[in-house]
């Protein structure tokens, strides 16, 4: 079957899923999501071979290396067909030229590709070696377990994607004259309707995206026109990441806009998009992976209508801007919300963590944070390294930069330790600190948690989340431990502790740390 012109043009000749091997990110309760920019990666890869790398020929040195890091599915952001519109809009607007030099000093014209963002085919793009090089590439991926995920932009399309001419009712119109009001807002385009007036995508707090059209979610059409894209993107990976999710909540939907959400010709939508998506998406695909990013704390709204993982915006932000208590309280969420939640310390979308980390210390403790509480971990290309210069999403290159040797360390052993039984099928629990004495409050500066694997052990870490030294006892949970000698040996450095299972039940286990400091503890009885 091939689908109509402006869908997903390939035939489907997906992966045979009776020969798939079981994937990683099916089996795990703690998945490890890895985030790569396709074009720069291809565009890097393509020099150094001094030919043209494909999306099918990326060297087999490079899967493996996803694999071996532990990683549970490759998320490649970018690959779908973008427009002339767009990159016209790229290289001109004026107001991306200063970031585009922030990140690339030497920036030339052509290193500007357009937005990944604005997509005019749900077609890989061929750059990239067309759909025919995705689904070699995803035939090795499966070999080593892992899993694709791929964007899915749900609120808007490029201003010369196929429907704008064709069916201008799927799209926000606004009225004659708006875009001459509201430049930023609204753009005139030719339609087989005639002339009309429609509406960029945005988010309501900003101007619009003025590469892109805003799609109307309460058009019946529409909607049954995008569970169809979904459900062909389906047959091609394994899950996907929708862009600004929470845009298209009905809710949100409204308010933005208001009557003129209401269908022209009638075919108005009942109930939440996302439900009647992903339910019709799963119904054919069980195991398809639906990943939100998400704002406004509505994460909760966005998992009860089908999502398996919801952007922990909220997290970040503490992380960065409010300490370790805020941090805290925000981690006492049920268990439910917690396990859905995909933690970051960056994406293509933020500033890089060792940028805004003002620390290698602090940077680490931030990650082992993220990367040992419950639900889904992203890591972003180039944040294993340490890089620094966060890359616009337009550009198909980077510059040159030395990686840290600190984060690059201390990365390295943390996946070692996530990629383990106890953290892939274990149970996570958030633990407490108290003061080690009176009148001394830096107690508030500390997190634990747990995680107890059963038969394959458990694991303990505690963060020093401050700039400064700071002491407490943390109560542990050692209900199923044997009585006796504790031994506590960090995986992320030297240290061994032995502690009597009875003081620690009455007392709890006394620490001193340094500012940012991170203990990985492999708890078992102790051998003495």
């Amino acid at each position: 079957m091939i689908m109509r012109k402006g869908d997903v043009s390939f035939k489907r000749e997906s992966v045979d899923t009776s020969a798939r091997g079981i994937l990683r990110l099916h089996t795990t309760r703690h998945p490890l999501l890895y985030e790569v920019n396709t074009r720069i990666l291809l565009n890097e890869l393509s020099r150094k071979a001094g030919k043209r790398i494909t999306l099918a020929t990326i060297p087999e040195e490079v899967i493996d290396e996803w694999a071996s890091l532990g990683f549970d599915a490759i998320w490649l952001m970018g690959v779908w067909t973008t427009g002339k519109v767009g990159l016209k809009i790229a290289r001109e607007f004026a107001g991306l030229h200063d970031e585009y030099r922030r990140a690339l000093p030497d920036f030339e014209p052509g290193d500007v590709i357009g937005s990944p963002y604005a997509v005019k085919s749900y077609s890989v793009s061929r750059s990239l070696g067309g759909n025919k090089a995705m689904l070699t590439l995803r035939r090795k991926l499966e070999k080593r377990g892992l899993g694709l995920i791929l964007d899915f932009v749900c609120n808007h399309t490029a201003r010369d994607h196929p429907w704008v001419s064709r069916f201008p009712e799927f799209y926000i119109n606004g009225t004659p004259g708006d875009e001459v009001g509201h430049p930023d807002l609204y753009f005139r385009a030719t339609t087989t309707r005639g002339e009309r007036t429609i509406a960029y995508g945005r988010d309501p707090t900003f101007p619009g995206w003025t590469d892109t059209a805003q799609l109307n979610h309460m058009h019946g059409g529409l909607r049954r026109r995008l569970i169809e894209l979904l459900e062909k993107i389906s047959e091609m990976c394994d899950g996907v990441r929708c862009d600004m999710a929470m845009l298209t909540l009905r809710g949100v939907f409204e308010r933005t806009w208001g009557e003129r959400a209401k269908p022209e010709d009638g075919q108005c939508a009942e109930g939440e998009f996302w439900k009647e998506a992903i339910d019709a998406t799963k119904e054919k695909h069980p195991g398809f992976l639906f990943v939100a990013e998400s704002y406004w704390d509505l994460e909760w709204q966005l998992q009860q209508v089908g999502f398996d993982y919801t952007y922990d915006k909220r997290l970040y932000d503490r992380l960065l801007r409010e300490g370790a208590s805020s941090v805290y309280d925000h981690l006492c969420a049920e268990a439910p919300y917690q396990q859905k939640s995909l933690r970051f310390l960056e994406n293509h979308d933020e500033p890089r963590a060792a940028q805004s980390l003002s620390s290698p210390t602090w940077h680490c403790a931030a990650v082992a944070i993220t990367g040992t509480v419950a639900g889904m971990v992203l890591f972003h290309d180039g944040q294993l390294e340490g890089r620094t210069v966060k890359i616009p999403v337009q550009l198909g290159r980077r510059p040159l930069e030395n990686p840290s040797p600190l984060i690059q360390g201390f990365y390295k052993r943390l996946l070692e330790c996530l990629n383990t039984p106890v953290f892939r099928q274990g149970t996570w629990q958030l633990l407490s600190a108290k003061p080690a004495w009176h009148d001394n409050s830096t107690w508030r500066n500390f997190l634990a948690f747990w995680w107890n694997g059963g038969v394959h052990g458990r694991r303990f870490i505690v963060v020093n989340y401050a700039p400064h030294n700071a002491q407490c006892l943390i109560q542990l949970p050692l209900e199923d431990a044997d009585s006796g000698t504790l031994e506590f040996r960090d995986l992320m450095g030297p240290s061994v502790y032995y502690r009597e299972r009875p003081v620690l039940v009455t007392k709890g286990m006394f620490f001193d740390l340094p500012p940012y400091f991170v203990h990985l503890f492999d708890v078992k009885q102790a051998h003495v």
